[in-house]
Formats: structure tokens, sequence, C-alpha cells
């Protein structure tokens, strides 16, 4: 059986976020995220997207029984954490833009080299 309580709580520590950046991320109170994660209370689907975008996740990977890794959640190092907090504090059109140069950047890096 899921036990999206736990699940939530495994794939936020994953991600190296405390229930304060999840609160931060979605509005939704920390104690809420306590009661959630603790089994207490069952949240709605509009809610679990919420959690879902915070965490970087898509909704199902909120909603699969299997390990964190399985669904390619990383334990990130430190100068990965901190990219990913300062992205979060990055508007979305924004975070869009640096997202599109990192890929043409990563395109010629891997490029043969013209001769």
């Amino acid at each position: 059986m899921l036990d999206i309580g736990k699940r939530l709580n495994l794939l936020r520590k994953a991600r190296g976020l405390s229930q304060g950046d999840i609160e931060k991320e979605t509005g939704l109170l920390r104690c809420y995220t306590s009661r959630v994660e603790n089994g207490h209370t069952m949240p709605s689907l509009k809610t679990l997207e919420k959690y879902a975008a915070a965490l970087g996740v898509e909704l199902y990977q909120l909603l699969y029984a299997g390990e964190p890794e399985a669904v390619g959640v990383l334990t990130l190092a430190e100068p990965e954490r901190r990219i990913v907090e300062l992205m979060r504090k990055v508007s979305s059109t924004d975070r869009r833009t640096l997202l599109e140069v990192a890929e043409r950047l990563g395109a010629l890096h891997s490029a043969p080299a013209a001769r």
C-alpha cells in the first residue's frame, strides 16, 4: 500500500528540503506538511500537484511506491543544491530562458569540432 506521507517525506529529504522550504514554495503551512508526512491527513490532488512542483518532480513520482532513485530523484551535492535553491528564486520565464541557454551551451560543447 502506498503511503503518500512517507513518500513526500522521502522525496523532500532526498532533495535536501525542509518543511519550511516546502511552505515557501507551495504556500502550504509547514504544520500541514507535517500532518501529511505523519499520515494524519490526506492531501487533495491539487495539493499533491503543489508538492510535486515544489519538489521538482512529476505528480506520478509522488504516487510511485518504489525507491526515489527509480524515478530520478538524486541526492544533490552542495554546489548542485545551491543551484537548485537559486533557480527556485528565478521567475518561470527566466528559468526557461536559462535552461534554453544551458541546453544550447551543452549542444555546442558536445558538437564535434569543425574541420
